[in-house]
């Protein structure tokens, strides 16, 4: 008579350390660091976060440069999904550094032969 328990057992053990070695990774980000770092609470509207809705906290790096996480977290600060999103539509205002400045125009026209069509199909 074999039972399921040790193998039901070493499947739960394998689960739970993966669970632990995902959080050690997570715990490494930028993220992770900052909310251990920083009260949860945005720093532009004051608007204080719980668990429930810790998801809508964002990181903002000050300088813009997502690169750049120094270990002080000194290029960091906490913002709300609203703020976050202000702060950087009032960069691209100061700067008009966009992402669609540096994609190439269109160049083709797909009305270039409309012209032809309705003179086509009014005969």
């Amino acid at each position: 008579m074999s039972t399921n328990k040790p193998d039901s057992a070493s499947r739960l053990d394998r689960v739970v350390a993966d669970a632990r070695a995902a959080a050690a990774e997570r715990e490494k980000g930028y993220r992770e660091r900052a909310l251990k770092m920083y009260p949860w609470i945005c720093g532009r509207c004051a608007r204080e976060f719980t668990r429930a809705n810790l998801h809508e906290l964002t990181v903002h790096h000050r300088n813009h440069n997502h690169d750049d996480n120094p270990a002080d977290g000194s290029n960091w600060e906490l913002l709300c999904l609203y703020c976050h999103d202000n702060e950087h539509s009032r960069y691209i205002d100061h700067t008009g550094d966009t992402s669609e400045s540096k994609v190439a125009e269109a160049t083709a026209n797909p009305f270039a032969a409309l012209r032809e069509m309705m003179a086509a199909k009014k005969r």
